[in-house]
């Protein structure tokens, strides 16, 4: 068994508040780190993706050096609050958002910063969080909650073992998140170029507009498109996939095999052991948020969440489902009015190639979905392994000289 010491949070680290900015600093200037930054990771990305426009006084005061821990200082909900992410390396210039709370380890501090990058987002401390916290009509992290919290490490050596361990799980989640985004970056590349540039492959394989293939005016996409080539409204393409027993909410968190799809950053909300609720459609399905106006495309079996998400497959076999989803991907869905009602979608009109054109992009794009699926998958039960593995280390049942 591990040897296991407690230690009060703020014997390790001092807390700082971030930094207060206006609109007209956003955007420009020097790297941030922004509330969802911190919320969403684990650890710091290399290359922070906010800019904030601040003086070099600012910089030295909000300041984000490796071991320093950001905390989210406030949320709508106890269980989302102080969601900790770690930095992995300096940041010149960089300051943090005062939505959030800077931990820096004080001198001396036996603390690995891996370690703690888990350990804090381990259900022991989560679970302190939401014990300590108060809610008014935010959740709110301070310097009493602070002052109250406690943490239980193992010796440093131990620390550097596991949170090497688990670091390294962590790495491959995101090695294979990349080449998800890499992936689908690269069948919208491929999308632009045959069907908005129309430099498909001809029958010579050429590019068809730069090898002076010919172009006719369509009066519905109000533009020259590929003599042959049609267009009709998204309406008359699609249906709702057919309707299955939602899950509700409270079974969200349930252990099964079967993901349930819901209005989350992923739509993988959680999962259910639920046959009677699977919903699977022959080429995948469409997925469009009512809340989150997002389109995503789903090509394995799941179940529905009990929300307003809309679950959509194309009836027309010029149009495959995975092309209609890169079509749907190129509209401006942020008219909240309109997309919540699904109105705004079916009324657009989208470009209906040649069969044989649609019919080679659809293999292309099938198999980089298989790949995407694949790594989502494997992503999923790395996230198993980590989060099963993660309290037997902190509770000391796990070590590795056992």
């Amino acid at each position: 068994m591990n040897s296991i010491k407690k230690y009060p949070l703020s014997d390790l680290y001092d807390m700082s508040s971030g930094i207060s900015t206006s609109k007209d600093q956003a955007g420009h200037g020097h790297p941030f780190i922004s509330f969802s930054t911190v919320f969403n990771n684990y650890f710091l990305p290399e290359v922070l993706p906010d800019l904030m426009n601040t003086t070099e006084k600012e910089q030295e005061t909000y300041s984000v050096k490796e071991g320093d821990i950001l905390v989210t200082r406030t949320s709508e909900t106890i269980d989302e609050l102080a969601m900790s992410c770690v930095a992995l390396q300096d940041y010149p210039k960089a300051s943090y958002s005062g939505f959030t709370k800077r931990l820096r380890p004080k001198e001396g501090a036996k603390v690995y910063h891996k370690y703690m990058a888990f350990y804090l987002r381990g259900n022991l401390f989560r679970k302190a969080i939401t014990n300590n916290a108060f809610m008014t009509l935010r959740a709110s992290f301070n310097e009493d909650i602070f002052s109250f919290l406690n943490v239980y490490l193992p010796s440093y050596e131990e620390q550097v073992e596991i949170g090497d361990f688990l670091y390294n799980i962590e790495r491959k989640i995101q090695i294979n998140k990349k080449i998800i985004n890499e992936l689908d970056g690269r069948m919208r590349l491929i999308y632009d170029y045959w069907f908005v540039q129309f430099d498909f492959p001809n029958e010579e394989g050429e590019p068809y507009t730069m090898s002076d293939g010919k172009l006719e005016w369509n009066e519905s996409l109000n533009k020259k498109i590929p003599k042959g080539w049609s267009s009709t409204k998204v309406g008359d393409l699609i249906e709702k996939a057919p309707s299955s027993m939602k899950i509700q909410t409270s079974d969200y968190l349930s252990c099964g095999e079967i993901p349930i799809i819901d209005q989350s950053s992923n739509f993988i909300a959680g999962y259910t052991n639920d046959s009677n609720s699977i919903i699977s459609t022959p080429s995948g399905s469409i997925i469009f948020g009512d809340h989150t106006r997002v389109v995503k495309y789903i090509g394995f079996d799941f179940a529905r969440g009990a929300d307003g998400t809309q679950i959509i497959v194309s009836n027309n076999e010029s149009v495959p489902q995975l092309f209609l989803y890169y079509s749907l991907l190129k509209f401006d869905l942020s008219n909240y009015g309109y997309a919540r009602h699904f109105k705004f979608l079916k009324e657009l009109s989208i470009i209906v190639p040649s069969k044989n054109i649609v019919d080679k992009f659809n293999i292309i794009a099938s198999a980089s979905n298989k790949l995407i699926t694949n790594k989502i998958f494997e992503n999923i039960e790395l996230e198993k392994l980590r989060d099963w593995i993660l309290p037997m280390f902190i509770n000391g049942q796990a070590n590795f000289t056992q």
